[in-house]
């Protein structure tokens, strides 16, 4: 790891739920895979990352010494993306700030679900259709290089048509 790890409250993520498109084709999952390849790379990163829309895996790349174990962290972290749509690392620090841990929950399948950074929804209007998450780094970086990823994607489709709004905006 080559980067700092950031700091995060729940308040610094809240606007990621505000990010969507009005449409997002394969070929947007794939730039947007692009995109991420591209961050993980610029900052030597040790990442797999994985993009799902509508149930199928459209990009999937796993970079350094990242492999198979990555898989179940992958999935996880998607699953809790969609259940609660809002990145994974934003459902972690809700639970956090409110005095008790996602691992607490009773009702919830912690092999299947995993509150740890690195997942962020996709979504078109007001739907999640997928997400973009990342593994293999403490789970901070990993939200943090998933979330740059996809402001690079929004910043590249700034002119195109079904732009809503960008990360930040």
């Amino acid at each position: 790891m080559t980067r700092s790890l950031p700091r995060y409250t729940a308040a610094d993520l809240e606007y990621l739920n505000t990010v969507t498109f009005s449409n997002i084709t394969n070929d947007d999952a794939v730039a947007l895979g692009l995109c991420a390849i591209e961050v993980i790379q610029e900052w030597k990163l040790n990442l797999a990352v994985e993009i799902v829309v509508n149930d199928d895996v459209l990009f999937k790349a796993k970079l350094k010494d990242t492999n198979r174990d990555n898989d179940l962290w992958l999935t996880g972290k998607s699953a809790v993306a969609v259940r609660f749509k809002e990145p994974s690392l934003l459902v972690k620090l809700r639970h956090l700030e409110a005095g008790s841990p996602f691992e607490n929950r009773a009702d919830i399948d912690h092999g299947k679900f995993k509150a740890h950074g690195g997942s962020i929804p996709l979504r078109v209007g007001d739907d999640v259709v997928g997400t973009i998450t990342m593994s293999g780094e403490p789970d901070a970086l990993d939200h943090e290089a998933a979330a740059e990823a996809l402001a690079r994607f929004s910043r590249g489709r700034e002119a195109a048509p079904g732009h809503t709004r960008s990360p930040g905006e």
